[in-house]
């Protein structure tokens, strides 16, 4: 996918994942400091154009979404046909299974070129063995149907172990580039970062499940 011109994406990016107005995105965009004397002002009303085609083409195929997996057949086929996934192996009834889907439902409408996928590990016997996930809530990455990353409970996220915000994660999911860019400000992370109210130390807590 072509790089987006930073002014298109700035727009597209404070008017919500829901938006497609392309009339109110162009008045957006032409309020933009000399946007409208700009020599890329067609370049960027085309790409405008384009972006938002795109994106109803993308949600209309459950992108944008975070959608739970019955089985493993369906999951495999999924994360093999399309370029960026994130997935999260769960168990219902682990406390911090249900922080990491709360911060996942919060970046999948945003970042709706990725899709975000859950399955109860109950469901997937041949995947947990095969890619071995052990401990929950594990978050996996793939490019192309190969894995790029894999985040083992809160490892690596946020400065404790039990404190992280949606822009935390977002972040590691950057680096692992299967997310095209940020969209997550500062001050929205914040604002939507969900954190255990007290210590967690029940089975879940960063244990095996099997």
């Amino acid at each position: 996918m072509p790089e987006l011109d930073a002014k298109v994406a700035s727009v597209l990016d404070r008017a919500g994942p829901d938006s497609d107005d392309e009339d109110a995105l162009i008045a957006s965009l032409e309020k933009d400091e000399d946007a409208s004397l700009s020599a890329f002002r067609e370049r960027r009303l085309q790409q405008l154009h384009e972006e938002v085609n795109r994106a109803k083409a993308l949600r209309s195929s459950d992108h944008g979404t975070f959608l739970e997996v019955k089985d493993e057949k369906s999951l495999m086929d999924i994360t093999t046909q399309t370029k960026l996934c994130v997935v999260h192996f769960f168990k219902p009834d682990f406390n911090r299974c249900g922080i990491m889907d709360r911060h996942l439902e919060t970046l999948a409408p945003k970042h709706y070129d990725t899709r975000f996928l859950r399955i109860n590990v109950e469901n997937a016997p041949f995947l947990v063995t095969k890619l071995k996930v052990q401990v929950l809530p594990c978050v996996i990455a793939f490019m192309d149907g190969k894995q790029v990353d894999r985040i083992i409970g809160f490892e690596g996220l946020g400065y404790t172990q039990d404190s992280f915000t949606t822009k935390d994660l977002e972040s590691r999911l950057l680096e692992a580039n299967v997310l095209v860019r940020s969209k997550l400000g500062d001050e929205e992370a914040a604002r939507r970062g969900f954190q255990p109210k007290k210590q967690v130390t029940e089975y879940e807590d960063d244990d095996d499940w099997d």
